[in-house]
């Protein structure tokens, strides 16, 4: 007897890792870009550390707000759609069923099994319904993903990465390169977590992100640069 085989592979969606790394990326490289405009423009330790403070409240509330809205809204949307399917398998049960045969058949079933296969699905309701919104709209009744929780994931993942480059003006720094040392260490550790859900080496990924997250910050701090040096 032939023993299985298995082939082993990651999580290409990225579960949630990705939600989480990118959320705190953006905290991290949106606040510390603010806090670097700010410092450019020669602003005092305290003002500093207030913008930096009142980045990670706005952004992290922002992003909160912006993601239940979303997964509302496309929540909202996908149990519309199951209604309406729901109605369409009450009212003509016939058409729905030929109409699940067809789906197996594209798929290469043979007409005579996938008949049997829509028949047998179509016997339970609510299987049926799965069936068809899975196949229909990618969606399964009872499984739509939930707002709030989505909302609070999405408001931790940026409140972590944002109070990073604050840490250091908490403590007491009274210049930014102390900030710029935490925010590139935590930049580098993202971009090593991203290396999980992608083929890139660790290296490659923390280097990269290290990149544009000092790039991002370098450039606000030479526009406060410029506006405090001018006096607008």
């Amino acid at each position: 007897m032939r023993s299985e085989i298995h082939h082993p592979h990651r999580d290409v969606t990225g579960g949630w890792l990705r939600p989480a790394v990118f959320g705190a990326m953006d905290g991290l490289v949106s606040n510390f870009a603010l806090i670097a405009g700010v410092a450019g423009g020669q602003a005092g330790q305290r003002v500093v550390l207030l913008a930096g403070l009142a980045g990670l409240a706005a952004g992290a509330f922002s992003m909160a707000a912006g993601e239940y809205i979303s997964v509302a809204s496309q929540s909202e949307l996908a149990e519309a759609e199951i209604e309406v399917e729901r109605l369409e398998l009450a009212r003509h049960p016939r058409a729905e069923q030929r109409e699940l045969a067809e789906v197996f058949e594209g798929r290469g079933v043979e007409p005579e099994l996938a008949a049997e296969v829509a028949r047998q699905l179509s016997r339970d309701p609510e299987e049926a319904l799965r069936v068809h919104a899975r196949e229909e709209l990618g969606v399964a009744p009872g499984e739509l993903p939930s707002p709030l929780l989505a909302a609070f994931s999405s408001f931790l993942a940026f409140a972590t990465g944002a109070v990073l480059p604050v840490l250091p003006y908490l403590a007491g720094a009274s210049s930014l390169w102390p900030a710029a040392v935490v925010a590139g260490l935590g930049l580098f550790l993202a971009g090593v977590l991203v290396s999980r859900v992608t083929a890139r080496s660790w290296w490659f990924s923390g280097l990269r992100q290290l990149a544009f997250g000092g790039a991002a910050a370098a450039i606000t701090y030479g526009v406060g640069a410029l506006i405090g040096t001018s006096g607008l």
